[in-house]
């Protein structure tokens, strides 16, 4: 089961209670206080892991608490604290704080954590409240509860290549000829519910990673069928490559479905419409691609390619153009 997005609560371990205690030795009649301070309490942490691929593991665990810190004893005996509670997510997880909504922290990179809720104090015990004019203090404190926050972890898949289109355009067969990716396929459109990462070796040293977001139809930038779930995803993804089938089932028009996806993507955000775009006519086995390459050509004013992921025409031109894109990106990020 493929989980992008879930809300948890967490909650910080409760900090150990302070102890009140005095010496008690022979031959010692004034032994003083001796209560020790109580242990930390544990934070709940998130940390973003590579291989850790959806949320699913958190999809029906709801709350989550790390362990409270052990009391002070006699003798100065500091109580243990405890250690933190560790979620692991994958890279690419937003972490949104759900009653202010606002984002803790876009955990992009493996390794990148944020502290999700602080433990609580730990409380002192009668020996740190000894003083010159108070040497038999009978005073402590308890622990302090530990930090409690509503979230909600939102996967936006990490991508250098995102493949967009209407349903059944061909994005996963494509996906499974260019990458060890085996995706679902079939012959009906929305076979693909959640997206599938691949990795594209270009050659020797140079790779990418390409997405197969789920087919977009109109109105998605408004929530119709899954719009925004999968186009959430699209953000990621620093250059799109657009299939547009060259005979869709329904008998519409190829070069209108450019144009309504191109509108939802501009619709859903600005910022989409203007990432670097490939514009690919799939299926090139089918009577009429040429023609409808043509005709896109003319529409957009720019070139369109032709493939075929099933006699594998175009693909090698395909991938070396987006690596190029994708080199591009990479040095203008740096």
């Amino acid at each position: 089961m493929f989980v992008d997005r879930v809300e948890i609560e967490v909650q910080g371990g409760r900090g150990g209670n302070g102890c009140v205690s005095f010496r008690r030795e022979k031959y010692v009649p004034h032994g003083g206080p001796d209560g020790g301070d109580g242990g930390e309490g544990g934070s709940v942490v998130i940390v973003a892991k590579s291989g850790v691929n959806n949320l699913a593991a958190l999809a029906h665990h709801r709350f989550w608490r790390a362990a409270s810190g052990s009391p002070g004893s006699g003798s100065n005996k500091q109580g243990k604290s405890a250690d933190d509670l560790v979620i692991e997510v994958p890279p690419g997880t937003l972490v949104i704080d759900a009653k202010a909504g606002y984002t803790l922290k876009d955990l992009m990179q493996d390794g990148d954590q944020v502290v999700a809720a602080r433990s609580g104090t730990a409380g002192r015990g009668n020996a740190s409240f000894k003083t010159a004019t108070n040497r038999a203090p009978r005073d402590h404190t308890a622990g302090g509860e530990g930090e409690r926050r509503a979230l909600i972890l939102e996967l936006k898949v990490i991508a250098d290549v995102g493949l967009i289109g209407k349903p059944n355009a061909g994005k996963s067969t494509l996906l499974s000829r260019l990458t060890r990716a085996r995706p679902a396929i079939a012959d009906y459109p929305f076979t693909t519910k959640y997206p599938n990462l691949g990795i594209v070796n270009v050659d020797g040293d140079r790779q990418f990673v390409m997405a197969d977001i789920p087919g977009l139809i109109e109105g998605a930038h408004a929530g119709a069928g899954l719009g925004h779930e999968f186009l959430r995803h699209i953000e990621r993804a620093g250059i799109l490559v657009h299939l547009v089938e060259p005979l869709p089932a329904d008998e519409s028009d190829p070069v209108e479905n450019y144009r309504v996806i191109r509108e939802e993507l501009r619709r859903y955000d600005e910022l989409l419409a203007e990432r670097p775009e490939i514009v690919v006519v799939s299926k090139a086995e089918l009577p009429g691609a040429e023609e409808i390459q043509s005709a896109l050509e003319v529409a957009i004013g720019s070139d369109v390619l032709l493939i075929s992921a099933v006699t594998g025409q175009g693909l090698d031109h395909l991938v070396r153009q987006a690596a190029a894109l994708v080199e591009a990106e990479r040095q203008q990020s740096t």
